[in-house]
């Protein structure tokens, strides 16, 4: 399933064109998506493009379209991306956190990705063990093996280009856990709470785990709020698009307990549809109206069945919805009516 929202086309391309449900309409879009590629890539010659930016187009096109091969036959599947120092050594606390993040998530049922390399990104593989694992490792000019327990798996992926790694990580999964790490962990977790923030993705569960006691997602949280918050850089609802934990326990309940009730979101034009695992009751709904009215550009919250836009993806058919206009703008106080629809109350 698609999480990213697509991006806007260019206003004088005409050849893009809108997608109709029912399998032919969907085939004849493909078809079309695919003839605006080519046209982009042949427009490439007359545009005075440089040797070096096709290279660059032509590898980011290879590795995603391989990266998209390896993970389209576990699309279906719940993924949690974890990510955290490829320096953690084996006998430190959050190296065995991680451990047991993985094999709690592999109990549920969850595939557990990660970079693929040494440290924590090791762990998270060794708890959920092979079957249970997937790969973006990435080329280094110093070589970066990755670790044994994916090591020549069909479903690790090498990639050249931090990017194209990182949009991966992103596109495909259903939660994520940062554990401590360097620079780049850093720069991931702070890129899905920033892609949350925006919409640019679907709103998931970003945990921030420490080893208990920690004090390392702490510190950040301190920060966030000392410098971010007090000087208005950002609003107190983007506080909710995150958790700081230190147990492996704590932060498998609050990605499990996301999908309680919560199935999944998609734009259908105007509106923002919640699929749902099972209806809410007349007066939650009710309740929902007058707590989040302030997210509605019009009208208010309803209940329906799928909307005929919808029909593109059956498999979701038989699922109730919560259909909204909603203003694209207040994410952190859609991920608190997330919150109150798997609580079953305010």
């Amino acid at each position: 399933m698609d999480h990213l929202l697509e991006p806007q086309p260019d206003p004088g391309d005409e050849s893009i064109v809108k997608a109709e449900p029912g399998s032919e309409e969907r085939q004849r879009y493909i078809e079309d998506l695919i003839a605006t590629i080519k046209e982009s890539a042949d427009k490439l010659a007359t545009d005075g493009s440089t040797r070096g930016d096709l290279k660059l187009l032509s590898r980011t096109l290879r590795e995603l379209r391989y990266a998209f091969k390896v993970f389209t036959p576990y699309r279906k599947r719940r993924k949690v991306s974890i990510f955290g120092s490829a320096r953690t050594q084996p006998h430190e606390p959050t190296y065995q956190e991680a451990v047991k993040l993985g094999r709690a998530m592999a109990e549920a049922g969850w595939l557990v990705v990660t970079g693929a390399a040494s440290g924590i990104m090791e762990a998270g593989h060794l708890g959920a063990g092979r079957e249970a694992s997937m790969g973006l490792n990435i080329m280094l000019p110093f070589e970066q093996q990755a670790n044994p327990v994916i090591l020549g798996d069909p479903k690790l992926v090498h990639m050249k280009y931090f990017f194209t790694r990182k949009l991966m990580f992103v596109k495909e999964c259903d939660a994520v856990v940062c554990l401590p790490g360097g620079f780049g962990t850093l720069d991931e977790g702070m890129e899905v709470i920033t892609l949350l923030q925006t919409g640019k993705r679907d709103m998931v569960p970003v945990v921030l785990l420490d080893a208990p006691g920690g004090e390392y997602w702490k510190a950040l949280d301190q920060f966030i709020r000392e410098h971010l918050l007090k000087g208005r850089m950002i609003s107190p609802e983007d506080l909710h698009l995150y958790k700081v934990c230190d147990s492996y326990e704590e932060a498998t309940a609050e990605v499990l307990q996301f999908f309680r009730v919560y199935h999944s979101m998609r734009y259908v034009k105007q509106n923002l549809v919640l699929r749902l695992l099972e209806p809410i009751s007349d007066d939650l709904l009710a309740a929902f109206n007058r707590e989040f009215r302030d997210i509605l550009v019009s009208g208010e919250i309803t209940q329906t069945k799928a909307l005929p836009l919808e029909k593109d993806e059956p498999d979701l058919a038989e699922l109730p919805r919560l259909v909204m206009h909603f203003n694209r703008r207040s994410f952190g106080r859609l991920r608190l009516l997330i919150d109150a629809i798997n609580r079953g109350s305010l």
